[in-house]
């Protein structure tokens, strides 16, 4: 049995395929394992800078919530 697979796509997805692909003889295959790959390290680098935000929230809200630095406003 083979470890190849036919895969239905559209035209326009095919076309963009082509457009990207980095030298004229590189497969789809190797193509779509680079996409994959990229997508991965940026889906991780999201879910950090998520997870930043997150436990840098209360102490922004401290920060920001300042009764003194209110009083400077009105100085």
């Amino acid at each position: 049995m083979s470890d190849v697979t036919t895969v239905q796509i559209k035209k326009s997805t095919l076309e963009r395929l082509q457009k990207d692909k980095d030298y004229s003889r590189q497969t789809y295959d190797e193509l779509i394992q680079k996409m994959l790959d990229v997508y991965e390290q940026v889906k991780k680098s999201n879910q950090y800078d998520e997870f930043l935000h997150k436990i840098q929230q209360p102490k922004m809200k401290e920060l920001w919530d300042d009764p003194e630095d209110e009083a400077w406003e009105d100085a």
